[in-house]
């Protein structure tokens, strides 16, 4: 949604639905080769990205699990942008951004297609790492790509291994900003939306990193604020410019969740322990605003809160409260101006957890599982889990919601949810 938000609102989403029923199931379409990308919305048309392998048998590993290996699979593979008609679920055009050998490994429970596109309704952006950036007109053409080198990512503290990339580029006026944190050179770049030409890039100490940026918007006549999760320091920067503006420090040594903000509150998370951190950040910081070791709130930092953060799924601010879910499927909800817990309660899943972001939509929560299920609960101070409904595969990517559809992508397929 807007600002990466996670939530739509009118969206008049069924209160139940059935995949194998085939009741408040408008389509179902087959989707080749394998990624966690995120499906988005635009007009008339649906546009996903994926990767797909020449060995048949290409697959990934989900579940709770602590295994860094990458994967073997090193055969060539396409890179394909696709367009498909969002109220009948065809495929409007498939275009082949790159072809070859992957130019770095992935983690097993990765794909080679973690990034998700973004549109300004002129061009359809996709980033597949080291593949490149690529921009195609809403007709398919391509209109420029560009190389960013090989980027490596993997374990800070083993460089042998190899993750892949999963920061999704995004749109800012005439500018495509992509975050690229890796074992060698780590910058953000902006790029010209209508020629690829390079506007600016700043250079920046940092770990491997695989969060998406966001762009805290200009309001009152103070500018806006372009956000990034890494490691060394969460940072804002001119969006125009590319020049720091304030740096915050204390974040985990593996990060992923996207930035997220309401109002006059950034939120930004991590999960990798021992820090797993939880930052309210008020906006227009200068400097350096780094907590000491015995605050946890200060001019700028409105409140913070250490082992609580999530490692995967970004989180959601919802009605004036913020959720936070845990790949293990713990849901912890704060009142995002107070910080003061409201409550913790276990999603009952079978077993292998949640990548995906949670989502909100008219005072209902969507939580998918890596297991193959989406869990409905209702928004608000008291937890009520209000359904339970099985896709029958795993879904690792956050949903789109737009009108009165809900999108998910599973491992396979794209299915479109809404009344019928």
């Amino acid at each position: 949604g807007p600002f990466a938000s996670g939530v739509g609102e009118g969206v008049r989403l069924p209160g139940s639905w059935d995949v194998k029923e085939n009741r408040n199931l408008r389509w179902t379409t087959e989707v080749p080769g394998l990624a966690h990308s995120s499906p988005i919305v635009w007009g008339d048309r649906l546009y996903v990205t994926t990767a797909i392998s020449s060995q048949a048998n290409a697959t990934f590993k989900p579940g709770l699990y602590g295994e860094g290996t990458a994967s073997e699979d090193k055969s060539a593979h396409r890179w394909v942008v696709m367009a498909l008609d969002r109220r009948t679920g065809a495929v409007a055009w498939r275009q082949t951004a790159y072809e070859g050998v992957p130019r770095e490994k992935r983690h097993i429970k990765a794909t080679y297609a973690n990034a998700t596109p973004a549109t300004d309704g002129r061009r359809v952006v996709a980033f597949f790492g080291s593949q490149g950036l690529y921009a195609f007109d809403m007709d398919g053409r391509l209109r420029w790509k560009k190389d960013l080198g090989i980027l490596n990512t993997g374990a800070y503290d083993l460089p042998e291994y190899e993750w892949g990339t999963a920061s999704s580029p995004i749109i800012y006026k005439n500018l495509v900003i992509v975050q690229c944190d890796t074992q060698n050179e780590s910058f953000v770049l902006a790029a010209d939306i209508d020629t690829g030409a390079t506007v600016w890039k700043t250079v920046r100490n940092e770990l491997p990193s695989w969060g998406t940026p966001t762009v805290y918007p200009a309001q009152g006549g103070r500018p806006a604020e372009l956000i990034t999760n890494a490691s060394n320091f969460i940072r804002g920067y001119d969006p125009d410019t590319g020049a720091e503006r304030w740096r915050l420090g204390g974040s985990s040594k593996i990060t992923a969740p996207t930035p997220v903000f309401s109002r006059d509150l950034i939120v930004i998370a991590s999960g990798r322990a021992p820090e797993r951190p939880v930052f309210a950040i008020k906006p227009r910081a200068t400097g350096d605003i780094t907590l000491r070791s015995d605050e946890t709130s200060s001019r700028h930092v409105l409140w913070s809160k250490t082992g609580r953060g999530s490692y995967m799924p970004t989180p959601l601010i919802y009605e004036g409260l913020l959720y936070v879910l845990a790949n293990q499927g713990l849901l912890h909800a704060y009142d995002l101006q107070s910080r003061n817990d409201v409550y913790r309660q276990r999603i009952p899943h079978s077993g292998s957890g949640f990548s995906a972001s949670p989502v909100a939509a008219d005072g209902r929560l969507y939580l998918s599982s890596e297991d193959g299920d989406i869990f409905v609960v209702r928004a608000g101070p008291s937890f009520e889990l209000l359904g339970r409904y099985p896709m029958g595969e795993p879904l690792m990517a956050t949903r789109a919601l737009p009108g009165d559809t809900m999108y998910v992508r599973g491992e396979r397929h794209l299915f479109a949810i809404g009344e019928r």
